[in-house]
Formats: structure tokens, C-alpha cells, sequence
């Protein structure tokens, strides 16, 4: 992602709060980027190639977060869930995924498959590592990462999206975040945990 292929999506994202979708027109993009429709037409092809980049722009805004495959320990990987759960939180509650979330419900199917796609599937893969890594060293125990995920997944996000999608803006300063991530964090691993096995009494 160049500097200036960037700052193009962001010019995107901002144009998709103040007017919304109706107003995201090859045009319209071009002028507020400060670059030629040509430009737009040969790095994306079409609108809908557009839109694509855009969502998967800002989904990459959500991070696993870093941490050390082969020290891997109980306290890294809470750490590594509540840093993600507190990243994802903030950019789904941000004006700018709320309108492109707006914009695939309102738009066609295929806009839909798009922010799935690029959205909440991308999002995944990115954690599902981490998932599985946590399982090979022992601390949690599961049989399908992606029913792992979505536990996650569920346990993290709740009712915040549609709540933000109807308009509603539940608390989610820092401190509230910070708090939403760790109670996620301690059910899921209250829920995948791995059982210790006792130790024989001598």
C-alpha cells in the first residue's frame, strides 16, 4: 500500500460519512483525491473494485497483535486477545466503518460478499494463527479454528454493530474498550481453557 494509494481510500472513507453512498461516484472520488478518473479506473477497474480496496483498507486496520510463536504463554496470549478485541472495537465503532457497514446493507448482495470477504473473513485469517498456535502449545483446546473465531468474534462485538448501525453510540471511550476486550478475553479462554490434568498424589 503506497502513501498515495492510501491517502486515495481515505479520501473514500471520508466521502462515504459526509455523503454517503449515493454520492460515491468515480467523479466524486477523483475530485476530492486530487486524481484523474483514468487513475481510479486503472488501479481498481470499476466502482465495485473501488469499494473493495476501500473495505479491505480499513479492515486491515485490525491486528492480531505481535507476539512470540515459540514463547508462547498463558499471560501472552490474553494479552495478544484483549489487544485485538480493543483494536477491532475501535475501528468498527469509527464513523468510517459504520457508513461502509451502511453502504453494504444498502447497496447490492454482491457489495455485501465484498465487506464479508474483506471485512469479518480477512479479519479471521488474521487471528486464527494466534488460535492455533495457543492450541499447539497447549493453552486452549478447540477442534475447529473457525468456530474458535466466531466465538471470539461474538463474545467481542455483541450487539455493538447493529446498535451503531440504528444509530445508537453505546460507551466506547478507551477505558470502556479496554474493559469489553478483557471480559471477552477471560470468557473465551474461561470457555476454550485447556483443562490441566491433575497431578498424582506421591
Amino acid at each position: 500500500m503506497t502513501e498515495r494509494r492510501a491517502a486515495l481510500l481515505d479520501a473514500v472513507l471520508a466521502l462515504l460519512v459526509e455523503k454517503g453512498a449515493a454520492a460515491l461516484t468515480m467523479t466524486a472520488v477523483a475530485q476530492r483525491a486530487r486524481c484523474s478518473k483514468e487513475t481510479l479506473y486503472k488501479w481498481f477497474g470499476d466502482r465495485d473494485g473501488l469499494l473493495s480496496a476501500t473495505v479491505r483498507w480499513q479492515a486491515s486496520k485490525v491486528r492480531a497483535g505481535a507476539y512470540d510463536r515459540q514463547h508462547l504463554d498463558a499471560g501472552a496470549l490474553r494479552e495478544s486477545l484483549e489487544a485485538f478485541a480493543a483494536n477491532w472495537l475501535s475501528v468498527i465503532s469509527s464513523e468510517t466503518s459504520v457508513a461502509l457497514n451502511r453502504v453494504a446493507i444498502g447497496q447490492s448482495e454482491a457489495l455485501g460478499s465484498i465487506v464479508l470477504a474483506n471485512g469479518r473473513f480477512a479479519i479471521g485469517e488474521r487471528l486464527k494463527p494466534l488460535l492455533l498456535d495457543a492450541r499447539a502449545a497447549g493453552l486452549i483446546a478447540f477442534d475447529d479454528a473457525e468456530e474458535a473465531f466466531r466465538t471470539f468474534f461474538g463474545l467481542v462485538g455483541r450487539d455493538i454493530q447493529i446498535r451503531l448501525l440504528l444509530g445508537d453510540r453505546p460507551p466506547l471511550d478507551d477505558a470502556s474498550i479496554a474493559g469489553d476486550a478483557a471480559r471477552a478475553a477471560n470468557q473465551f479462554l474461561a470457555l476454550y481453557g485447556a483443562k490441566q490434568t491433575p497431578a498424582k498424589a506421591g
